[in-house]
């Protein structure tokens, strides 16, 4: 499901059965955030396979709400082992490379919030090399997705997609 794209820098190339899978986790998890990891050969910008992510937001609320205000209706928070298979994938030896962080956001649109950008970036500049694909889930399905990629000391939007 090829995307409009808004730049000409290489932007990777989303399989319509990985966007459709992100649209179906989205939906499944609704009204929490939903998030995965979707990646592709490295030698090609090509994205087709999707990992699917639990969402430990609600276990470090739970755990300590002071330092995690927010629970897993208004944010995401990937796991040690998702982290772990983000981290090799980066290595110079794996076949597969993720290109993008993918989370969607429940009844506010797809756009890239400030609680995004916090998770991001630490000390103004981006902690993986991935593009961050937004998805606007709402009661009634999905009304599209928006990727963003870090540029100039900020998040713009590089490509949109439509809903289902």
């Amino acid at each position: 499901m090829s995307g409009s794209s808004l730049s000409t820098e290489q932007t990777p190339q989303i399989d319509k059965d990985v966007l459709r899978a992100c649209y179906a986790d989205a939906r499944a998890r609704y009204p929490e955030e939903a998030c995965g990891l979707l990646s592709g050969p490295r030698d090609t910008l090509r994205v087709d396979t999707v990992r699917i992510c639990e969402n430990q937001q609600n276990r470090l609320h739970a755990r300590d709400p002071m330092a995690h205000p927010r629970d897993a209706r208004t944010a995401y928070s990937l796991g040690f082992r998702d982290l772990q298979f983000l981290d090799e994938s980066l290595a110079d030896s794996s076949p597969q490379r993720v290109r993008v962080i993918y989370h969607s956001h429940c009844n506010v649109g797809a756009y890239f919030s400030q609680e995004d950008e916090r998770a991001a970036v630490f000390e103004g500049q981006r902690i993986y090399p991935v593009d961050y694909l937004v998805i606007d889930c709402q009661r009634e399905g999905v009304r599209g997705a928006k990727l963003f990629r870090f540029i100039a000391g900020t998040f713009a939007e590089i490509a949109a997609y439509p809903g289902e």
